[in-house]
């Protein structure tokens, strides 16, 4: 029998081995895939979407319509007439329970949008609040399901009090329910509409996208990933967000520029970026294009 000298010789043996081993598990925790959904109707329902079991977060894309006495309009591309979507609390409340959280996208590439003073970003935080997420309404646009929270792809208009927006959003989160803020700045350092929202601290994941933009600045091209992985760690060296991810197009269709065969991101550039304490995995644009024999399927053990 052991006596208690040995017994407190071998605790703390396995103590040392576990504090040793800890950082090695840690470079090895897989990361999560983020879609946006909503902008193609053949690309299935919410409930669909996450039924595959790829994806960890979905954003629905996107209210388009917002701020400045704007009346705010949701745009999701023929799943539904975009006033009233009540039907998609159905598809919200299946992903919420096979834990994926849902996160409404407000901006978009296109549309008519923008926060025109410090007033006008407490009426468009309360409109949300009370429309999408835990707050009362009687002209819910998607039904009485409650969102995890506001994604922000803000990439045209005025750049101004986004930062206001976020802290009153945030403003609403409780012990007893979080208020998930997200972000989709674009890749060139600083982004030009989120930069000062992002500086808050506030938002929980931010997925940078690097495509669509100057290859010389901050995205993959001419089989090179240098630019890439040099803007991603300013990216995750930078940004106070608790986790960044890679944001991709799910394939060659999906984006003009910035697609990474998938040889090239999981031999090169996953190993890279994996190693950060910031990664968080990877965010593709979009459901339609993933659906056609995108990303997600081939890489998902790589991710």
């Amino acid at each position: 029998m052991p006596t208690k000298t040995s017994s407190s010789s071998q605790s703390q043996s396995l103590l040392i081995s576990l504090l040793f081993f800890c950082p090695l598990v840690h470079l090895t925790l897989a990361g999560d895939i983020a879609i946006y959904w909503g902008q193609n109707g053949n690309e299935g329902t919410l409930a669909e979407t996450c039924a595959t079991g790829k994806y960890a977060y979905v954003n629905i894309a996107f209210l388009n319509v917002f701020g400045n006495g704007r009346t705010p309009s949701i745009n999701l591309a023929g799943h539904c007439n975009p006033s009233r979507c009540a039907i998609a609390s159905t598809g919200i409340r299946s992903c919420q329970a096979q834990r994926v959280k849902v996160m409404l996208s407000i901006g978009g590439g296109s549309g008519t949008y923008s926060i025109a003073s410090a007033a006008d970003a407490r009426q468009v935080a309360d409109y949300l609040w009370n429309n999408f997420l835990g707050g009362s309404s009687t002209s819910r646009p998607l039904g009485d399901a409650i969102l995890d929270g506001i994604d922000f792809d803000i990439e045209t208009g005025p750049t101004q009090n986004y930062d206001l927006l976020a802290r009153y959003l945030s403003a609403y989160s409780t012990p007893a329910r979080k208020v998930y803020l997200t972000a989709a700045p674009q890749c060139p350092y600083p982004d030009a509409h989120l930069g000062p929202a992002l500086n808050t601290g506030l938002f929980d994941y931010v997925w940078v996208q690097f495509y669509n933009n100057p290859l010389a600045k901050c995205q993959y091209g001419s089989g090179s990933t240098a630019n890439l992985l040099s803007s991603w760690n300013q990216w995750a060296s930078t940004i106070p967000a608790t986790k960044i991810f890679m944001g991709l197009p799910a394939a060659p269709g999906a984006a003009k520029t910035g697609y990474i065969p998938t040889n090239v991101l999981t031999s090169q550039v996953l190993p890279a970026i994996k190693s950060s304490s910031k990664y968080g995995g990877i965010m593709l644009w979009d459901k339609y294009f993933d659906g056609r024999n995108g990303y997600s399927s081939s890489v998902r053990s790589s991710v």
